[in-house]
């Protein structure tokens, strides 16, 4: 499968969950990523941060890697300098690689090293490649990237810790990029990353996303499982999906 046929994929009856991991028990890895693949979720999410780009230190390309499981992993790079970091998760085991143009003043070299990439699960399926803005961010900073890239993500938070509330004007930028991305003539997903709870899902994924990332409200330390149910729940019966 190359990438082309995996955005297809993930186009098609959408929008799709990507679980944050880090607000697991990470001591039980195994079994929380297990947890997932019996509630149907098929991509599960890594926040790595560098302590620079955003306050928070977290996780790096040995963590991925160490992830056995059969759903997509997304990698999203709060880092500085991504071109040089994106080729240690290409060989982690990344599908998907989504990082900040705010972190480079050479986006396009971090894009160029993904497009040459083999993906290290699947040489036929192709690494998505992607890139994600800051709320603070102009949108029209994803058009001189839209030739090199298959997801443009939208974060309705400030990078750097869970919790947080959405932004209200998220929503109005996702229809700016939905409408950047249609004039673009490409085939390229739309994602929305961070305050998704259980109580705003359902109108988020009415937005015309395709990717929605959420983390803490599957793991809250209560019931995992339910919560997971009750999100996908709500993004099958999403009005308009595909």
């Amino acid at each position: 499968m190359a990438a082309a046929d995996l955005v297809a994929r993930l186009r098609s009856g959408g929008p799709h969950l990507s679980v944050g991991i880090l607000t697991a028990d990470l001591m039980t890895l195994g079994s929380e990523l297990s947890l997932l693949e019996d509630a149907g979720i098929g991509i599960v999410h890594t926040d790595v941060m560098d302590g620079v780009f955003c306050p928070m230190l977290t996780v790096g390309a040995p963590f991925l890697g160490a992830q056995r499981t059969t759903m997509l992993k997304d990698a999203h790079l709060m880092v500085m300098a991504p071109e040089d970091k994106v080729e240690a998760f290409v060989a982690a085991g990344a599908d998907i690689i989504a990082f900040h143009p705010e972190g480079t003043r050479h986006p396009h070299r971090a894009l160029q090293v993904l497009r040459k990439a083999v993906n290290a699960n699947d040489p036929e399926r192709g690494i998505i490649r992607g890139i994600s803005i800051n709320p603070g961010t102009p949108v029209e900073a994803i058009t001189p990237l839209l030739d090199e890239v298959e997801f443009v993500q939208i974060l309705a938070v400030n990078p750097g810790w869970g919790g947080q509330a959405f932004i209200a004007s998220t929503e109005t930028r996702l229809a700016h990029a939905r409408e950047l991305i249609a004039a673009s003539g490409r085939e390229i997903l739309l994602g929305v990353d961070g305050g998704v709870t259980r109580a705003n899902i359902a109108r988020i994924a009415g937005l015309g996303v395709d990717l929605i990332v959420t983390g803490s409200a599957i793991f809250d330390g209560k019931a995992a499982a339910g919560n997971a149910a009750f999100m996908l729940s709500a993004v099958r019966a999403a009005p308009g999906r595909a």
